[in-house]
């Protein structure tokens, strides 16, 4: 039967490949966020990675041959290769010039593909799309990726691994490198993406429609402690983009320092304000701040305001601890151009 039979609001050019190991009921939250969406992607590809989990294996089963699902669902199995290899066995079985990635944990808003598509389909430049993320699990909270250009892309990852990417841009890059298995797969491949063309980009939608499972296990935590030899992998790999933009990529760095440098200066004087003692690390920092990175300065900033004057041509003006927080509670965030933009934190949404 064709998806629109069962659905006239199919988003008939997109197709969704969800990867899945060992992830028991999750998988089913994740089908059926697929389902739900107002526009639903006219198949799921569900890729398992080799899942050994009994429970697990008896779900797929049970997807597979379930047709009451309003998407057509269709599950390929792999021996274990990673979550790379996982999406690039489903992204080559698709066959709708959009696919959407999901992890398999993940759950996705009603509006996801209507709004995400949408972006790709007014924009021909882009080479890929998502959303802003809700977080659930561990933690609660609301991230925002601003997606952007190649030289956004170079400091940091700038979208979630949840996405609608154009296929012909995936295989023009060559797909995920299934040699990375501790992390960072997603931003090396929006890398090989913004790489495909001069003018490509990745967008955002400005809402939170991913659902993002967080746990203190996961691969996300876990690649943090590799960081800088994964940083190392990608700038050795894509050298040609980091060399062609050596200054957007050193500031991109500097601005994310700088507004946590701020963000941890904030914290120290709120709790010298209430009387609270610091922990032994901030203690550390005011003893022997460091040198060369904004450190001696933020110490001197918060030395100052423990004084509560600081002299001004022989005059003295009064600086409260709320007045030094408010002049230091500072975002930075570098702009599409390369720019360096700064606003204090009570002018945030």
């Amino acid at each position: 039967m064709n998806p629109s039979e069962k659905n006239p609001h199919t988003a008939i050019d997109v197709q969704a490949v969800v990867t899945s190991f060992n992830q028991g009921s999750m998988i089913l939250e994740a089908v059926q966020s697929l389902c739900g969406q107002t526009t639903p992607p006219a198949k799921i590809i569900i890729v398992d990675d080799g899942s050994t989990d009994e429970a697990s294996l008896h779900i797929l089963e049970h997807l597979e041959s379930d047709s009451s699902y309003c998407v057509p669902i269709t599950v390929l199995r792999q021996p274990n290769g990673g979550v790379s290899a996982a999406r690039n066995t489903g992204i080559r079985h698709a066959q709708a010039p959009l696919v959407l990635v999901l992890d398999g944990d993940d759950r996705l808003e009603p509006s996801y593909i209507e709004q995400v598509s949408g972006l790709l389909r007014e924009n021909p430049s882009m080479a890929a799309a998502s959303s802003r993320i809700r977080t659930f699990g561990v933690l609660d909270a609301t991230v925002c990726p601003a997606g952007g250009g190649i030289t956004a892309f170079l400091s940091r990852n700038c979208c979630p691994a949840t996405h609608i990417l154009r296929r012909g841009a995936w295989e023009k890059c060559g797909g995920y490198d299934e040699s990375m298995r501790s992390g960072f797969e997603d931003w090396d491949f929006f890398l090989s993406l913004l790489e495909t063309a001069p003018d490509a980009r990745i967008g955002i939608v400005p809402e939170p429609l991913i659902d993002y499972r967080t746990a203190p296990a996961s691969s996300n935590v876990r690649s943090m402690k590799k960081r800088l030899e994964l940083m190392r992998f990608l700038i050795e790999k894509h050298i040609g983009s980091y060399r062609e933009h050596i200054a957007d990529a050193v500031l991109g760095v500097e601005a994310v320092s700088m507004s946590r440098l701020f963000g941890w200066e904030s914290e120290m004087l709120h709790g010298l304000s209430a009387g609270q003692k610091l922990c032994a690390a901030s203690a550390d920092f005011l003893q022997q701040p460091s040198y060369g990175d904004g450190g001696m300065a933020a110490a001197v900033r918060i030395a100052s305001s423990q004084e509560n004057t600081i002299p001004n041509s022989g005059d003295s003006t009064i600086i409260t601890p709320e007045k030094q927080r408010e002049d230091t509670e500072m975002s930075v965030a570098l702009c599409p151009a390369g720019t360096i933009s700064f606003s204090r934190t009570s002018e945030r949404t």
